[in-house]
Protein backbone atom coordinates (compact mmCIF):
# COMPACT_ATOMS: atom_id res chain seq x y z
CA UNK A 1 0.00 0.00 0.00
CA UNK A 2 1.10 3.77 -0.80
CA UNK A 3 3.32 4.75 2.68
CA UNK A 4 2.61 8.40 2.03
CA UNK A 5 -1.15 7.78 1.97
CA UNK A 6 -0.35 5.47 5.21
CA UNK A 7 1.76 7.87 7.08
CA UNK A 8 -1.32 10.90 6.19
CA UNK A 9 -3.87 8.54 8.06
CA UNK A 10 -2.04 7.54 10.61
CA UNK A 11 -1.54 11.98 11.53
CA UNK A 12 -5.15 12.16 11.08
CA UNK A 13 -5.87 9.25 13.49
CA UNK A 14 -2.98 10.57 15.54
CA UNK A 15 -5.16 14.37 15.84
CA UNK A 16 -8.71 12.92 16.00
CA UNK A 17 -8.28 10.34 18.22
CA UNK A 18 -11.01 7.99 16.37
CA UNK A 19 -10.41 5.31 13.50
CA UNK A 20 -14.41 6.22 13.05
CA UNK A 21 -13.65 9.91 12.56
CA UNK A 22 -10.73 9.97 9.75
CA UNK A 23 -12.54 7.77 7.82
CA UNK A 24 -15.29 10.01 7.03
CA UNK A 25 -12.82 13.06 6.62
CA UNK A 26 -10.74 11.10 4.38
CA UNK A 27 -13.51 9.70 2.37
CA UNK A 28 -12.55 6.07 2.85
CA UNK A 29 -14.32 2.85 4.55
CA UNK A 30 -13.09 1.83 8.36
CA UNK A 31 -11.50 -1.06 7.09
CA UNK A 32 -9.47 0.73 4.76
CA UNK A 33 -8.29 2.84 7.79
CA UNK A 34 -7.12 -0.02 9.58
CA UNK A 35 -5.16 -1.42 6.94
CA UNK A 36 -2.79 1.98 6.61
CA UNK A 37 -2.27 2.16 9.95
CA UNK A 38 -1.36 -1.62 10.12
CA UNK A 39 0.74 -0.99 7.13
CA UNK A 40 2.81 1.54 8.60
CA UNK A 41 3.25 -0.08 12.06
CA UNK A 42 4.90 -3.04 9.89
CA UNK A 43 6.79 0.04 7.93
CA UNK A 44 7.84 1.13 11.44
CA UNK A 45 8.19 -2.57 13.05
CA UNK A 46 6.56 -0.84 15.90
CA UNK A 47 3.02 -0.26 17.24
CA UNK A 48 1.85 3.39 16.89
CA UNK A 49 -1.37 3.23 18.26
CA UNK A 50 -2.94 2.09 21.46
CA UNK A 51 -6.56 0.68 20.16
CA UNK A 52 -9.39 0.36 22.88
CA UNK A 53 -13.21 0.60 22.41
CA UNK A 54 -13.50 4.26 23.37
CA UNK A 55 -10.44 5.43 22.04
CA UNK A 56 -7.50 5.59 20.14
CA UNK A 57 -4.54 7.20 21.78
CA UNK A 58 -0.49 7.36 20.72
CA UNK A 59 2.02 4.41 21.78
CA UNK A 60 5.26 6.23 23.30
CA UNK A 61 7.26 5.38 19.79
CA UNK A 62 3.78 6.90 18.05
CA UNK A 63 4.66 9.83 20.06
CA UNK A 64 7.80 9.78 19.47
CA UNK A 65 7.76 9.72 15.82
CA UNK A 66 4.51 11.76 15.07
CA UNK A 67 6.27 15.04 14.18
CA UNK A 68 9.00 13.49 12.26
CA UNK A 69 6.15 11.77 10.27
CA UNK A 70 4.31 15.19 9.39
CA UNK A 71 7.92 16.69 8.46
CA UNK A 72 8.24 14.11 6.11
CA UNK A 73 4.45 14.56 4.17
CA UNK A 74 5.35 18.11 4.55
CA UNK A 75 8.53 17.05 2.43
CA UNK A 76 6.93 14.68 0.07
CA UNK A 77 4.33 17.06 -0.63
CA UNK A 78 6.83 20.14 -1.34
CA UNK A 79 8.83 17.14 -3.38
CA UNK A 80 5.38 16.82 -5.67
CA UNK A 81 4.21 20.16 -5.56
CA UNK A 82 7.90 21.55 -7.13
CA UNK A 83 7.72 19.07 -10.42
CA UNK A 84 3.59 19.51 -10.67
CA UNK A 85 2.64 22.55 -12.88
CA UNK A 86 2.35 25.62 -11.00
CA UNK A 87 -0.88 26.45 -13.25
CA UNK A 88 -2.87 22.96 -12.43
CA UNK A 89 -3.68 23.14 -8.29
CA UNK A 90 -5.65 19.97 -7.13
CA UNK A 91 -5.79 18.40 -4.03
CA UNK A 92 -8.27 18.63 -0.88
CA UNK A 93 -8.65 22.01 1.54
CA UNK A 94 -11.11 21.88 4.95
CA UNK A 95 -11.65 25.80 5.59
CA UNK A 96 -13.63 26.65 8.88
CA UNK A 97 -15.67 29.83 8.59
CA UNK A 98 -18.71 31.57 10.23
CA UNK A 99 -21.88 30.88 8.56
CA UNK A 100 -22.32 34.53 8.33
CA UNK A 101 -19.49 34.90 6.07
CA UNK A 102 -19.65 31.99 4.29
CA UNK A 103 -23.45 32.91 3.34
CA UNK A 104 -22.94 36.62 2.04
CA UNK A 105 -19.31 37.09 0.81
CA UNK A 106 -17.76 33.92 0.81
CA UNK A 107 -18.66 31.44 -1.37
CA UNK A 108 -18.93 33.59 -3.99
CA UNK A 109 -15.16 33.86 -3.76
CA UNK A 110 -14.87 30.30 -3.18
CA UNK A 111 -16.84 29.83 -6.82
CA UNK A 112 -14.62 31.92 -8.63
CA UNK A 113 -11.54 29.92 -7.37
CA UNK A 114 -12.57 26.52 -7.83
CA UNK A 115 -13.74 27.75 -11.07
CA UNK A 116 -10.18 28.91 -11.88
CA UNK A 117 -9.01 25.32 -10.29
CA UNK A 118 -11.46 22.81 -10.90
CA UNK A 119 -9.07 19.83 -9.62
CA UNK A 120 -9.62 21.49 -6.29
CA UNK A 121 -11.51 20.16 -3.99
CA UNK A 122 -12.79 22.36 -0.54
CA UNK A 123 -14.66 21.05 2.16
CA UNK A 124 -16.12 23.76 4.06
CA UNK A 125 -16.78 23.30 8.29
CA UNK A 126 -19.36 26.22 9.33
CA UNK A 127 -19.27 27.40 13.13
CA UNK A 128 -18.19 30.40 14.84
CA UNK A 129 -16.29 28.99 17.51
CA UNK A 130 -12.31 28.89 18.03
CA UNK A 131 -11.22 25.26 17.78
CA UNK A 132 -7.62 23.71 17.30
CA UNK A 133 -7.13 23.49 13.99
CA UNK A 134 -4.45 20.96 13.95
CA UNK A 135 -7.02 18.34 15.91
CA UNK A 136 -9.82 19.12 13.59
CA UNK A 137 -7.95 18.86 10.56
CA UNK A 138 -8.47 22.24 9.50
CA UNK A 139 -5.95 23.35 6.61
CA UNK A 140 -7.69 27.21 6.66
CA UNK A 141 -9.70 29.09 8.71
CA UNK A 142 -11.64 32.50 7.96
CA UNK A 143 -11.91 33.92 11.17
CA UNK A 144 -13.07 37.62 12.58
CA UNK A 145 -10.76 39.34 15.07
CA UNK A 146 -8.99 42.28 16.35
CA UNK A 147 -5.95 40.26 16.29
CA UNK A 148 -5.65 36.95 15.80
CA UNK A 149 -4.91 33.99 17.76
CA UNK A 150 -0.89 33.86 18.90
CA UNK A 151 -0.34 30.09 18.12
CA UNK A 152 -1.06 30.80 14.31
CA UNK A 153 0.19 32.27 11.84
CA UNK A 154 -2.46 34.60 10.03
CA UNK A 155 -2.70 37.08 6.87
CA UNK A 156 -5.39 39.91 6.97
CA UNK A 157 -7.18 39.62 3.60
CA UNK A 158 -10.23 42.57 4.61
CA UNK A 159 -11.33 44.69 7.36
CA UNK A 160 -14.82 43.92 8.93
CA UNK A 161 -16.23 46.98 9.58
CA UNK A 162 -20.01 46.91 12.00
CA UNK A 163 -22.61 49.37 11.94
CA UNK A 164 -26.19 49.66 14.14
CA UNK A 165 -29.17 48.47 12.82
CA UNK A 166 -33.03 48.27 13.53
CA UNK A 167 -35.94 47.70 11.95
CA UNK A 168 -38.61 50.70 10.64
CA UNK A 169 -41.08 48.84 12.65
CA UNK A 170 -38.93 48.73 15.89
CA UNK A 171 -38.21 52.24 15.92
CA UNK A 172 -41.44 53.80 15.11
CA UNK A 173 -42.33 52.49 18.49
CA UNK A 174 -39.64 53.38 20.71
CA UNK A 175 -37.76 56.08 22.54
CA UNK A 176 -36.05 58.24 20.07
CA UNK A 177 -31.99 57.54 19.73
CA UNK A 178 -30.03 60.74 19.17
CA UNK A 179 -26.96 59.81 21.22
CA UNK A 180 -25.14 56.50 22.51
CA UNK A 181 -26.16 56.85 25.74
CA UNK A 182 -30.25 56.55 24.51
CA UNK A 183 -29.07 52.57 23.89
CA UNK A 184 -29.61 51.65 27.46
CA UNK A 185 -33.38 52.19 26.78
CA UNK A 186 -33.40 50.26 24.14
CA UNK A 187 -33.93 46.34 23.48
CA UNK A 188 -30.40 45.35 21.93
CA UNK A 189 -29.06 42.36 20.06
CA UNK A 190 -25.99 41.05 21.32
CA UNK A 191 -23.25 38.33 20.75
CA UNK A 192 -22.73 36.07 23.34
CA UNK A 193 -18.72 36.80 23.67
CA UNK A 194 -18.37 39.50 21.73
CA UNK A 195 -19.09 42.71 23.73
CA UNK A 196 -22.59 41.29 25.34
CA UNK A 197 -23.08 43.82 27.93
CA UNK A 198 -20.73 46.77 26.97
CA UNK A 199 -20.84 48.84 23.20
CA UNK A 200 -17.77 50.01 22.41
CA UNK A 201 -18.48 53.20 19.96
CA UNK A 202 -16.41 55.65 18.43
CA UNK A 203 -16.96 59.59 16.13
CA UNK A 204 -13.35 60.94 15.43
CA UNK A 205 -11.43 60.50 18.48
CA UNK A 206 -14.49 60.34 20.77
CA UNK A 207 -15.06 57.18 22.66
CA UNK A 208 -17.99 56.31 24.37
CA UNK A 209 -18.56 52.63 26.07
CA UNK A 210 -22.40 51.93 26.78
CA UNK A 211 -24.12 49.26 29.38
CA UNK A 212 -26.56 47.77 26.74
CA UNK A 213 -29.87 45.67 27.57
CA UNK A 214 -29.39 41.87 25.82
CA UNK A 215 -32.58 40.41 26.02
CA UNK A 216 -31.52 38.27 23.12
CA UNK A 217 -28.16 37.39 22.89
CA UNK A 218 -26.90 34.36 20.21
CA UNK A 219 -23.30 32.92 18.88
CA UNK A 220 -23.40 33.90 15.26
CA UNK A 221 -24.75 36.96 13.00
CA UNK A 222 -26.96 35.38 10.84
CA UNK A 223 -29.22 34.71 13.96
CA UNK A 224 -28.90 38.34 14.95
CA UNK A 225 -29.52 39.39 11.46
CA UNK A 226 -32.79 37.28 11.44
CA UNK A 227 -34.21 38.58 14.95
CA UNK A 228 -33.81 42.48 14.12
CA UNK A 229 -35.68 42.06 10.54
CA UNK A 230 -38.37 40.99 12.57
CA UNK A 231 -38.14 43.88 14.78
CA UNK A 232 -36.37 42.59 18.11
CA UNK A 233 -34.44 45.25 18.68
CA UNK A 234 -31.20 47.11 18.03
CA UNK A 235 -28.16 44.54 16.58
CA UNK A 236 -24.28 45.34 15.97
CA UNK A 237 -24.30 43.62 12.47
CA UNK A 238 -20.92 43.39 10.24
CA UNK A 239 -21.28 46.00 6.78
CA UNK A 240 -20.56 42.43 4.56
CA UNK A 241 -23.99 41.20 5.81
CA UNK A 242 -26.08 44.40 6.54
CA UNK A 243 -25.10 47.13 3.35
CA UNK A 244 -27.50 45.54 0.71
CA UNK A 245 -30.26 45.58 3.00
CA UNK A 246 -29.67 48.82 4.07
CA UNK A 247 -29.70 50.54 1.03
CA UNK A 248 -32.66 48.64 0.14
CA UNK A 249 -34.72 50.09 3.35
CA UNK A 250 -34.85 46.75 4.73
CA UNK A 251 -32.94 47.96 7.85
CA UNK A 252 -31.87 51.56 9.14
CA UNK A 253 -28.85 52.96 10.57
CA UNK A 254 -29.12 53.55 13.47
CA UNK A 255 -26.71 56.53 15.25
CA UNK A 256 -24.97 57.07 11.47
CA UNK A 257 -21.95 59.24 12.84
CA UNK A 258 -20.87 56.63 15.61
CA UNK A 259 -19.47 53.24 14.36
CA UNK A 260 -18.03 50.08 16.53
CA UNK A 261 -14.27 49.16 16.61
CA UNK A 262 -13.36 47.87 13.34
CA UNK A 263 -11.84 44.39 13.31
CA UNK A 264 -9.77 42.54 10.59
CA UNK A 265 -10.53 39.16 8.61
CA UNK A 266 -8.00 37.13 9.05
CA UNK A 267 -6.81 33.78 7.02
CA UNK A 268 -5.22 31.50 9.91
CA UNK A 269 -3.54 28.23 9.32
CA UNK A 270 -1.39 26.13 11.97
CA UNK A 271 2.44 26.92 12.00
CA UNK A 272 2.72 23.06 12.70
CA UNK A 273 1.52 22.04 9.07
CA UNK A 274 3.18 23.01 5.91
CA UNK A 275 1.07 25.29 4.02
CA UNK A 276 0.13 23.37 0.56
CA UNK A 277 1.06 25.50 -2.73
CA UNK A 278 -3.27 24.73 -2.64
CA UNK A 279 -4.32 26.34 0.50
CA UNK A 280 -1.07 29.20 -0.17
CA UNK A 281 -2.99 29.45 -3.56
CA UNK A 282 -6.39 30.38 -1.71
CA UNK A 283 -4.97 32.39 0.61
CA UNK A 284 -3.77 34.91 -2.12
CA UNK A 285 -6.89 34.66 -4.28
CA UNK A 286 -9.40 35.85 -1.27
CA UNK A 287 -6.98 38.54 -0.22
CA UNK A 288 -6.91 39.71 -3.75
CA UNK A 289 -10.56 39.34 -4.31
CA UNK A 290 -12.16 40.78 -1.43
CA UNK A 291 -9.38 43.89 -2.31
CA UNK A 292 -11.31 44.26 -5.65
CA UNK A 293 -15.05 42.95 -4.33
CA UNK A 294 -15.12 45.60 -1.14
CA UNK A 295 -18.69 45.29 -0.05
CA UNK A 296 -18.19 49.04 1.96
CA UNK A 297 -18.48 50.15 -1.89
CA UNK A 298 -20.65 48.45 -3.95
Amino acid sequence: MDRLTAAQVFVDVANSGSFTATAERLDMSRPMVTRYIETIEAWFGARLLHRTTRKVTLTTIGQQCLEDVELWISVAQKIVSSIESPTELSGSIRLATSMSFAHTQLMAAITAFMSKHPKVSIDIDLQDNAIDLVKSRIDLAIRIASSPDQSLIGKPIGVCRSVLVASKEYLDKSPPIKEPEDLSEHQCLSYTNFERNIWHLQRGKEHRSIHVNCQLTANEATALFQAVLCGSGISMQPTYMVNKTINEGGLIHVLPDWKPNDMYIYALYSSRKFLSPTVRALIDFLSDYFDKHDWDHE
